[in-house]
């Protein structure tokens, strides 16, 4: 019986089919490592679990009685009428017509409601938002001083 491949021809066509599979082969194994990879590299971890945030936040505690001597005063003093920014001292008052120094004018302010309108930026009648030329304060001091007014300013 005589094989249809002559000896030369059933040669190569034996390499050829090792080379058939070594390429499937090839392919497998690729195909495999690659999904191993894909799949371990998904992971559920979370952002902030991983990054950490590194500022630190503060608290605002309003919820007790907000008190002219120990919240508003150190904040109008701080940044109305500290040494070098005299908008609303004494001296100051000659220009701006408000010395905050006392508690008369500012309690005059805050029952009009420009003391308000002005630190959030919003001033109305004439006013400039406070403190003028400046950055607006801390979301908790004008928190503080929001409280106070709504309070009925009290002089405590």
């Amino acid at each position: 019986m005589q094989s249809c491949l002559s000896g030369r021809s059933a040669n190569n066509y034996f390499i050829t089919m090792r080379k058939i599979d070594f390429m499937k082969g090839l392919i497998s194994i690729s195909i495999i490592f690659f999904a191993v990879i894909c799949i371990s590299s998904c992971y559920n971890d979370k952002y902030d679990k991983l990054y950490p945030a590194t500022t630190t936040t503060t608290t605002c505690d309003t919820s007790g009685t907000v008190s002219y001597k120990n919240d508003i005063l150190s904040i109008v003093s701080t940044n109305c009428y500290s040494p070098g920014n005299g908008c609303h001292d004494a001296a100051g008052a000659q220009t701006s017509g408000y010395d905050y120094t006392t508690y008369t004018a500012l309690a005059g302010n805050a029952a009009d409601g420009s003391l308000v309108t002005d630190i959030n930026f919003t001033p109305t009648r004439g006013h400039n938002n406070m403190p003028k030329n400046g950055t607006q304060l801390p979301a908790c001091d004008i928190e503080k001083i929001t409280r106070w007014v709504n309070e009925g300013y009290p002089d405590n």
